[in-house]
């Protein structure tokens, strides 16, 4: 594997048993191939529950996969690991409600044995880069929606994570918060150069957010049916350029029925 490749997945597929046992497995997903290159930011598009959210898992090493191969770094994914960090969309209960934002920030750090000078240089840093400096005594219910996340995303900096996954981290924001967390993860990212995967249903958010699009098919035997380039650079006006033209081609895809 190149040097330049954070992610490679091959011939992946995820099954459950039916009711009827083992001889009526249903497949979620089916046959993906990926290659997603380090400092992307790669964005999974499609229907609800296509098994976006399961991919990603599979990822991340909190679901095992059935069938193929699923590599970090070169290496197997088996298991969760410090490399990739995780944003989920419910941020109640990803932080821990009864320390305040610095100790959520610098947990993973405590855990790891971090010494005190460095663990406070790297929290001071993260949360900084989030822009939370002002509210780093406050507790988890003192926060808005969009701080919580933010949180997150700094707790993942802080452990040093190569990889951000984040799974519809902004669904429950409303619009205005929405927007401004999506420059928000931009910001980060241009300043990180994490490699970010992230998950949406929202053909608008992949195009203002994603260098890269991966699109899903229905569900079940769900799998790629088309990667594509966002040919734009940042920061971005979905109303300008050749992105309505990307927009209306995406809507396309959404309106075909699609039999793999």
């Amino acid at each position: 594997m190149g040097d330049d490749i954070a992610i490679r997945v091959e011939h992946l597929s995820k099954s459950y048993d039916a009711a009827g046992g083992a001889s009526a497995r249903i497949y979620v997903l089916s046959d993906i191939n990926l290659c997603i290159s380090r400092g992307e930011f790669h964005v999974f598009l499609g229907w609800s529950g296509c098994g976006k959210s399961t991919l990603l898992n599979i990822i991340a090493g909190f679901v095992e996969k059935t069938e193929g191969h699923v590599l970090v770094g070169g290496m197997e994914v088996e298991k969760p690991g410090r490399e990739r960090g995780v944003v989920f969309q419910n941020a109640d209960a990803a932080l821990f409600p009864w320390i305040t934002v610095r100790r959520n920030v610098e947990y993973g750090l405590r855990i790891n044995g971090t010494p005190k000078r460095a663990r406070d240089e790297i929290v001071n840093r993260c949360i900084k880069l989030v822009g939370l400096e002002e509210h780093e005594k406050k507790y988890p219910d003192e926060l808005s929606g969009g701080m919580k996340q933010r949180v997150q995303i700094a707790r993942s900096i802080a452990n040093d994570s190569e990889i951000l996954i984040m799974d519809e981290p902004f669904g429950a924001l409303d619009a205005q918060t929405r927007r401004l967390m999506q420059n928000e993860v931009i910001d980060i990212w241009q300043k990180t150069r994490k490699t970010i995967l992230f998950v949406t249903h929202d053909i608008h958010e992949a195009v203002y957010l994603g260098q890269r699009i991966s699109i899903l098919s229905r569900a079940p035997n769900a799998t790629i049916i088309r990667s594509m380039d966002v040919p734009s650079p940042y920061p971005r006006r979905l109303a300008q350029g050749r992105l309505p033209s990307l927009i209306q081609e995406i809507q396309g895809l959404f309106d075909v029925e699609y039999e793999i």
